[in-house]
């Protein structure tokens, strides 16, 4: 084991080093102990391989990086965990490698969850954000890197510890992952708009962690109230025996159509494209009801938040979490429901089973699945996904300078849309002049879709959708989305044409022309003009 001495003497010239470190390492580096999956930084250099590039990936991680180098000095976990606090320096172990990564933490808003990981090996934390364990990420790591690991204790951290995503679901074949771990993944685009109900198996997926395995039969919700303290747990069959509540409601991750905003500048979060949102009929037990049982009615409490747990955990025991305003959760009228069924059947496990909570009009990330707990209180959610993501921030925010405090949640999403046909440079036939557009366009807080504009010179001419087609709910409890057709015209003799779709709400709210004016750093909130260009044939 190293000397005081030589640990000072590292120390020292390892300090100076990171006065030298760039923006970049700062942003990439949240990945680093498990960051948290609200902040997950899904880069643009980890494009999706096939499996034997994936394993060659992985071979030359486990040579390369956190490998035994010579002229370090060796620490033991033991030495490790005696750095879980700021004031003692942070270090974590990763294979044979020890780093001291306490000057990212102090300058990361995720640095909270990051000391969750504080004195002790990122392998775990790694094994359910495996998305971030690529080349890229991990040279930034070893420049954090301090010593060797004793080499009885390489490994010793995780040597019992089973694969957290060995007993996942099985999913459709025809969806296509932007990550594996945590499983996310959206259908393709041709298949999204041919129903007004989105199937369950071709519903995208958005995990944070690995999905829970619960068994329906013992399943407990509690739900509290913080000020009087009062108590209940209630199993499946007591949600099943309020009145039975259905609605139609999409649910859209607040990355739909980031992959679009990273063309303007690079963001951190996953790649979604266009299909990052489905729509569903969802039944349970009002939360309003539920909530009245126990005394809480509007008028009744000076509660401000309804703060949501689900049991899915990260490696610390801590659940994903969220919260919604108290006056969406007591309104019978704002449709918040205590789901156990998805479009007729029990919710699939990767959409929450048993239980999960359904916002509609609301950013999905409130929609929190395998629901677990239901806390009453003046305070909004403490959870990392509620503080410190999912929020927005004005294009000139950057990573040295955002302050995730000084932005609320986002709560409801504003005016979408999208083509879904024709795809990105695909040759379309055109027939008398004209040619078929499709897709769909949504709004939050129960905003109908009333118009939808197509363009087939990139926005200098409209023309209104022929068709749209949603269910009969009216503003303001327009939950679901509407499916869109139209015929539109091209300019005789051209063989490319640019296709854009806007669509305007019940309260003519409209898209933005372009994402420059609403870029952020964190991708989320991508509501432009949804342009694809296309090759026209007769």
């Amino acid at each position: 084991m190293g000397t005081v001495h030589s640990q000072h003497s590292y120390h020292s010239e390892w300090n100076k080093q990171q006065q030298h470190q760039s923006r970049q390492k700062h942003q990439v580096l949240a990945t680093l102990a498990g960051a948290g999956a609200g902040v997950a930084l899904w880069l643009k250099y980890n494009h999706q391989a096939d499996a034997a590039t994936q394993q060659s990936s992985e071979d030359e991680i486990l040579e390369k990086y956190g490998a035994h180098r010579n002229g370090l000095p060796e620490y033991t976990l033991d030495d490790v965990s005696k750095h879980s606090k700021l004031e003692d320096r942070v270090w974590v172990s990763y294979r044979h490698g020890v780093y001291d990564i306490t000057d990212f933490i102090a300058k990361h808003p995720g640095g909270e969850k990051i000391l969750l990981g504080a004195g002790g090996s990122v392998e775990p934390f790694w094994s359910l954000y495996a998305v971030h364990k690529s080349p890229y990420v991990l040279d930034l790591f070893e420049e954090y890197r301090i010593g060797n690991l004793a080499p009885d204790d390489v490994g010793e951290s995780v040597r019992n510890m089973d694969d957290p995503y060995s007993n996942e679901p099985r999913r459709h074949a025809a969806l296509k992952p932007s990550s594996k771990k945590p499983f996310n993944a959206e259908p393709p685009l041709i298949l999204l708009v041919d129903s007004l109900i989105t199937p369950n198996e071709l519903f995208y997926v958005r995990n944070h962690l690995p999905v829970p395995d619960i068994d329906a039969s013992t399943y407990e919700l509690e739900v509290c109230d913080e000020k009087s303290e009062k108590e209940k747990v209630l199993m499946l069959k007591d949600l099943k025996k309020y009145p039975k509540h259905t609605i139609t409601s999409t649910i859209m991750c607040a990355g739909n159509r980031r992959s679009e905003m990273t063309k303007v500048k690079g963001v951190k979060g996953l790649s979604w494209g266009q299909a990052a949102i489905g729509n569903a009929k969802w039944s349970g037990a009002r939360l309003c009801d539920v909530l009245k049982d126990m005394g809480i009615e509007d008028g009744k409490t000076d509660a401000l938040h309804v703060q949501f747990e689900g049991l899915d955990t990260d490696p610390a025991n801590m659940p994903y979490g969220a919260s919604i305003p108290i006056e969406k959760a007591l309104d019978p009228h704002g449709d918040v429901i205590l789901a156990y069924e998805m479009n007729g059947e029990p919710i699939p496990r990767d959409h929450g089973y048993p239980v999960r909570v359904i916002v509609p009009g609301v950013v999905g990330a409130r929609n929190v699945k395998w629901l677990g707990r239901i806390i009453v209180s003046k305070n909004e959610s403490d959870a990392h996904w509620q503080q410190n993501d999912y929020k927005g921030f004005a294009p000139n925010v950057d990573w040295d300078t955002v302050d995730f405090k000084k932005s609320p949640a986002i709560q409801e999403l504003p005016v979408i849309s999208a083509i879904c046909e024709p795809l990105e440079g695909e040759s379309v036939k055109v027939k008398n002049g004209k040619l078929k557009v499709k897709g769909y366009a949504w709004s939050g807080g129960g905003r109908k879709i009333v118009r939808v504009d197509v363009s087939t010179d990139g926005g200098k001419n409209w023309q209104e959708a022929n068709v749209l087609e949603s269910d009969e709910a009216r503003h303001p409890w327009a939950w679901g989305w509407t499916i869109w057709t139209a015929e539109v015209p091209v300019l005789r003799g051209e063989s490319e044409a640019q296709l854009c779709v806007k669509a305007v709400d019940s309260q003519y709210n409209t898209q933005p022309e372009n994402f420059e004016n609403i870029w952020n750093l964190r991708g989320v909130l991508a509501n432009a003009y949804h342009r694809v260009n296309v090759k026209l044939r007769k």
